[in-house]
């Protein structure tokens, strides 16, 4: 069980660096350049809202996997 535990935190983990990384911060970040930066798309509102939705998904996974993590050990 301790063992899964630790699989699936680390998995969250690593979602976590990777979703806030792809965040388009004040100065661009990561996302400019997979997304092209400066160029307004119809769908970036859309694409925006899914990465924020996945990030909280994360965090939210990698608090429950912390918690079960701290009663386990």
């Amino acid at each position: 069980m301790t063992i899964a535990l630790i699989a699936m935190h680390v998995l969250f983990c690593g979602l976590l660096i990777l979703f806030i990384l792809l965040h388009k911060g004040a100065g661009g970040g990561l996302s400019d350049m997979f997304g092209g930066g400066g160029a307004s798309v119809q769908g970036s509102a859309v694409v925006e809202r899914n990465l924020d939705r996945l990030t909280i998904g994360s965090a939210l996974g990698f608090t429950i996997t912390t918690v079960l993590l701290g009663l386990t050990l």
